[in-house]
């Protein structure tokens, strides 16, 4: 891979629609085509590179995934998925072709860890199934495998990186990143989200065994003045403190006050400036979209995270 010079890198194959959900489950694939439409109708779309993910069936990418999820685990969704599909949980259908798109979507992720490493500029995952809730011997809320924690085994493994850092700004908790990733000295988490709410767990004492953790529940109804606060009084002097040689950012937009399942107060345009905190930390980071349930705000709020890498807001 080049550098593209003055270009954004957005990772994106058509085949993530293929994960079916159902008519009225919140994580469908019409969340990916509003993001795109709404991507290659601005004005500055030419500033736009895309990019297909590796094929996911690449004997490396289940490797990467069998380093983080138990063989149970994975043999779960393969076999539902050849037997027609089923669900996982309640929250968490699994279709025919669910389990090849879920490896296509670490695989993607995966690229994006690759893409950033060389060329030192951010880019954008654009793929679901979206992955924080799923722990290492099971998937749940949406999840079925762990994106963010695979790639930033990823980054330790193959690029001999000595810290990552995950950023998660989704609503919930990412319950399964930090099972999986709490052990792990050279990877820090730190989530913001609403509490209590799904999945119930996030509590501002879970640390882990490291310190590697910082958790930061917020109330109902908080805006962007206390993630303001949070961003500059807790989260940048842990991350700074950390010293991260990539930053992966779950990047959840159901903080939305837009947004159906949840009641964090957030608009579109807030998520630039949460972009810019991040980029005040490193340029190399690796934006993976995560939850985000309404269309237009979730559109809205990737777009303000781009253009502020771009430096077009």
């Amino acid at each position: 891979m080049t550098k593209d010079q003055g270009l954004f890198s957005v990772i994106y194959s058509e085949e993530f629609l293929d994960h079916d959900t159902g008519r009225s489950h919140p994580e469908r694939p019409a969340r990916l085509t509003a993001i795109v439409e709404a991507l290659k109708a601005l004005p500055w779309a030419s500033r736009l590179s895309w990019h297909l993910p590796t094929p996911g069936h690449q004997g490396s990418v289940l490797s990467a995934i069998q380093r983080v999820h138990t063989p149970r685990h994975i043999h779960e969704i393969e076999i539902l998925a050849e037997c027609g599909g089923g669900r996982l949980d309640i929250d968490t259908p699994v279709s025919r072709y669910s389990y090849e798109v879920a490896l296509l979507a670490v695989s993607a992720w995966l690229d994006g860890v690759d893409r950033v490493v060389e060329t030192g500029e951010p880019a954008f995952v654009l793929a679901r199934p979206p992955g924080h809730h799923a722990e290492s011997n099971r998937g749940m809320g949406f999840c079925l495998f762990s994106n963010a924690a695979i790639a930033a085994t990823h980054a330790l493994e193959k690029h001999g990186l000595q810290r990552v850092a995950i950023l998660d700004w989704d609503v919930h908790h990412g319950n399964g990143t930090q099972e999986i990733v709490e052990k792990n000295p050279q990877i820090a988490y730190c989530s913001l989200h609403q509490y209590p709410c799904y999945p119930g767990t996030g509590a501002a004492d879970e640390t882990g065994p490291y310190d590697n953790i910082l958790n930061l529940p917020v109330p109902a109804g908080s805006t962007l003045a206390e993630y303001q606060v949070l961003f500059e009084s807790k989260v940048m002097p842990f991350l700074n403190e950390f010293q991260p040689d990539l930053l992966l950012v779950s990047a959840g937009y159901d903080a939305n006050a837009a947004d159906p399942l949840a009641r964090i107060d957030l608009q579109p345009e807030d998520y630039g400036i949460l972009t810019d905190y991040c980029l005040q930390l490193t340029r190399r980071i690796v934006f993976g979209l995560e939850g985000g349930y309404h269309l237009d705000a979730l559109s809205k709020s990737v777009i303000a995270t781009i253009a502020r890498c771009l430096e077009l807001s």
